[in-house]
């Protein structure tokens, strides 16, 4: 999964929402438990100091008496956490009332420590033990009958907060664990789930890259409904575009045969016509004839280069041309080696390599001595060279053809390529081959370098580019 990719974009924005929004849920969560357990704490304190009240301050005596039900058992257990106290307010010199498990401590006054009551009248304070452990106190202030003119007293019990605070780090506890398999179980689903939910890009891009090698002409298959209009404008483009070709083909043809029948009736007129007007003549048309031919064969390229999913194995296309070439200049005895993978391909049309190839390899026949030598390899960082080696984001390969002759100089070889240049009028040929060859070359991004061969000769190096 790359950083830069729409599956690294989409998992990291979801485990990023997931990690986020769990940490935040399990602390509401938590809050809202350690809260409830809180209030049940209390709820259990005010319960019993209530009843604490009602039963020593309803006795019908003129003193507070002890409790007769102690409602909590661990209020007769020594520092158990659980006290009770009552302790006059009014009557410095009357003893205070105290539970077992209080011995002989005391407990401190929330009113005497100036804190206000809450809405039921009873006062809240945390406060360490007689050992030194927290508790949380309730405190409510009354008087012996309830009656107003009476001594007040303060009523107080007493609970240990550890066993809160156990409870709630216990839940805590569990709760972190439970949320954090919860979130490596959703981090993993949304892995799965960009997976899945990408997989029709991954077909389409099989199916690009399948229509770019050849195999296929159109994207097939069956995607999700938000796709399907990608798959139709697609092929409705590649259609348009083969389309377009053909068209650009058919008003090719059309105008060569609509303007090198004219010319070659007047250059055979003019011919005929041993005036000097006449010459001239015929030169001309040549030279129209000339231009007409390489600017139709540059339309004619333009438009082969331009179809998608043309592919052409190069071997197929070697082999005749060397038995070809071979029985040409069989009296020579030109003798034509071959170095070329059968995997390798040419992402063009068959007849422009055949034209290409063919051009190359008849030249250095026609220089060579006695060999020929054809090298088809993939390019590589190793191998780059020269005006070759633009980066175009495409794959290319080498076709090297050499032969053992007796070579070009530098200035002989920048001249190489243009248009109906001979460099030998004793030997057969119009010139145009080379340029066709460049022309070529570079309307499949890829172009020709000469230089000297390894054997003596030239080094004619085509690059073109393949799948």
């Amino acid at each position: 999964m790359k950083l830069n990719s729409l599956a690294f974009r989409l998992f990291v924005t979801s485990a990023a929402w997931t990690l986020f929004v769990l940490p935040l849920a399990g602390f509401l969560i938590y809050s809202l438990y350690r809260d409830d357990v809180q209030a049940s704490f209390d709820g259990q304190l005010r319960k019993l100091v209530t009843a604490i009240n009602i039963d020593s301050m309803e006795s019908g005596s003129d003193k507070p008496v002890a409790p007769t039900n102690r409602y909590e058992p661990l209020f007769e257990v020594t520092n158990s956490g659980w006290y009770w106290q009552i302790k006059p307010l009014d009557t410095a010199k009357e003893r205070k009332l105290i539970s077992a498990s209080l011995a002989t401590a005391s407990l401190p006054s929330p009113v005497e420590e100036k804190l206000k009551p809450d809405e039921g009248g009873a006062r809240w304070m945390n406060i360490a033990g007689p050992k030194g452990e927290p508790l949380r106190i309730v405190e409510v202030v009354d008087t012996l009958g309830h009656e107003p003119d009476k001594p007040r007293y303060s009523i107080i019990v007493a609970g240990p907060l550890d066993w809160l605070d156990a409870t709630v780090a216990n839940f805590r506890n569990r709760l972190s664990v439970a949320l954090t398999l919860a979130g490596l179980a959703l981090v993993g689903l949304t892995l799965i789930q960009v997976r899945f939910g990408l997989l029709p890009l991954r077909r389409v891009e099989r199916g690009l890259a399948a229509i770019r090698s050849g195999d296929a002409a159109q994207l097939k298959g069956e995607l999700p409904l938000e796709i399907e209009p990608l798959k139709q404008e697609i092929n409705a483009l590649i259609q348009s575009n083969q389309d377009i070709v053909d068209r650009a083909r058919t008003q090719v043809g059309n105008l060569a045969h609509a303007l090198k029948t004219p010319l070659a009736v007047i250059t055979n007129e003019a011919r005929d016509d041993d005036t000097r007007f006449s010459k001239k003549v015929a030169e001309q048309a040549t030279v129209m004839r000339d231009q007409v031919s390489h600017y139709l064969d540059r339309a004619r390229m333009a438009a082969r280069v331009n179809v998608i999913g043309r592919v052409t194995p190069i071997r197929p296309v070697v082999e005749p041309l060397v038995r070809a070439l071979e029985r040409i200049h069989r009296d020579r005895g030109i003798n034509i080696h071959v170095s070329c993978p059968e995997a390798l391909k040419f992402q063009g049309e068959k007849h422009d390599l055949e034209e290409m190839l063919g051009n190359l390899m008849d030249n250095a026949c026609k220089w060579a001595h006695t060999k020929v030598w054809l090298t088809v390899t993939p390019e590589t960082s190793a191998n780059k060279k020269g005006n070759l080696s633009s980066d175009t984001g495409r794959n290319f390969v080498r076709l090297t053809v050499e032969d053992d002759g007796n070579g070009l100089t530098p200035e002989q070889r920048q001249k190489i390529g243009k248009r109906g240049l001979r460099l030998d009028e004793t030997k057969p040929g119009s010139g145009l081959g080379m340029s066709i060859v460049v022309d070529l070359a570079h309307s499949y991004q890829g172009g020709l370098e000469l230089d000297a061969s390894r054997h003596g000769g030239l080094s004619a190096q085509l690059r073109l580019p393949t799948v």
